[in-house]
């Protein structure tokens, strides 16, 4: 799954438009030069519908082509920027742009299909590679060679309503940092009263299995072996998951009695002040304010529960197997400028971004090490426009956990553990060793066909 929140991102599917070039063609594949410079397509630009994304990405495409006169850059939009329907056949029809947006979960099925150029030999092209955090680089790397480079990140924490908090009698500053706490706070809150939930989480549409998934990280386990081939699901680790939700569902009753919640429901209850926790990634907290009706200063970030894993995501750029040497270069270039140079660009030009209103200082993972990070954190923290002292326990507590990426097959495997979440939250004679038995089988016949 991604990180919920509109990260400045959009999809082509169909639809051409440039900067720069009256005409062109959709997709790679041609020589791609035009009136002699090097023409490269790239996806992912944001909608029409965005207008303050739209017009910064299109401002910063204009200032690279400004100061890279020899190369033409055609974007296409649409949202979201990658659509699980239709990202599999434009892979085999061989229509995806020259330089085209995957999910960290896609890199390894896009070199196995050999749909991805080999970066490996034009590395010195991007100036920032070797500032990238290394364990983000190596998503992208398979048998040693480079086939991404990867552009935001995400884990996920506990997302909580200061104002209930206090209201409950509990302490703000003080998040739960075990399950067990959970399970006790979500009481208090529940005990307010008036339709207040204490902890909500999804279990519809795939975002049940996720959200096990990162429960499951946070309980020290895994869904997978690490070879890929089996699944580790009916231990221990697991059986605490599903009996937690279990349990504060119908023996504490601080989950509420609607169920089958996916994350628009999760938060709706946040942004209107009735939900006390749920899981989240950062990204959350703007689409809470801005749409949801929330408050940034209720509104606070508390590492995953029980300390032992989190669950990380997020994007990357990828380019086509058929992009010349020429476009290959010009993309690194592009991607130096637009999304990997500290403080500046789409992604990093904070000022620009506090101008606009859009939220500056939020505690998204740090894409850069070194030099590069402390330019970037400096900037950033010059241009906050957020409470960052509400996600300063997210920051710190983050810090000690094992980070993990999501299981092969996550959607396959997500779906069948919808099953078992729904389960648990809709049925109190619900089996725990039997759904878990169930769900181990079906996950085992997914890796065995892989």
């Amino acid at each position: 799954m991604t990180s919920t929140g509109f990260r400045h991102t959009a999809v082509a599917i169909g639809v051409c438009s440039s900067l720069a070039l009256a005409a062109t063609a959709c997709g790679s594949g041609d020589d791609g030069s035009a009136g002699g410079k090097t023409r490269i397509t790239v996806n992912c630009e944001p909608p029409r519908s965005a207008k303050a994304d739209r017009r910064f990405f299109e401002e910063d495409i204009a200032a690279f082509e400004e100061d890279h006169p020899d190369i033409d850059v055609v974007a296409h939009d649409a949202f979201p920027c990658q659509d699980p329907k239709t990202f599999d056949a434009k892979l085999a029809g061989g229509q995806m742009e020259d330089v085209f947006y995957t999910y960290f979960t896609d890199a390894r099925h896009v070199v196995d299909v050999r749909q991805a150029a080999d970066l490996t030999p034009y590395l010195t092209e991007l100036k920032s590679y070797d500032s990238i955090q290394k364990q983000l680089r190596d998503i992208y790397t398979v048998d040693g060679k480079v086939y991404g480079i990867p552009r935001t990140g995400y884990s996920m924490g506990l997302l909580y309503n200061r104002a209930l908090f206090r209201k409950a009698g509990l302490d703000p500053d003080k998040p739960p940092a075990t399950w067990d706490e959970v399970r006790a706070d979500a009481r208090r809150i529940a005990a307010l009263g008036d339709g207040t939930v204490g902890y909500a989480d999804y279990s519809a549409q795939n975002q049940g299995g996720w959200h096990f998934t990162a429960e499951l990280y946070s309980q020290g386990g895994d869904v997978v072996t690490a070879d890929g081939t089996k699944a580790t699901i009916d231990t221990p680790e697991g059986h605490a998951v599903l009996r937690t939700l279990h349990d504060m569902r119908w023996t504490d009753d601080s989950m509420g009695s609607k169920q089958l919640l996916v994350i628009n429901d999760v938060q709706q209850m946040m942004g209107s002040g009735r939900l006390g926790m749920y899981l989240a990634a950062p990204d959350n907290i703007p689409i809470l304010v801005k749409e949801k009706g929330g408050n940034y200063q209720d509104l606070a970030l508390a590492p995953m529960p029980g300390g032992k894993g989190t669950l990380i995501g997020g994007d990357g750029y990828m380019i086509s197997k058929k992009a010349t040497p020429a476009q290959i270069r010009a993309a690194l270039k592009w991607l130096d400028h637009m999304f990997l140079t500290p403080g500046k660009g789409f992604l990093g030009d904070y000022a620009r971004a506090r101008k606009n209103g859009a939220p500056v200082g939020l505690p998204e993972p740090r894409l850069f090490t070194g030099a590069a990070d402390t330019a970037d954190q400096r900037i950033k923290k010059a241009n906050a426009n957020v409470p960052v002292r509400n996600y300063q326990a997210f920051l710190d507590g983050s810090r000690t956990l094992r980070l993990k990426t999501e299981p092969p097959h996550a959607q396959q495997i997500y779906s069948v553990l919808d099953a078992a979440v729904s389960a648990v939250l809709t049925r109190k004679d619900a089996d725990i060793d039997q759904l878990l038995k169930d769900a181990s089988g079906k996950i085992d016949s997914i890796l065995a066909r892989s």
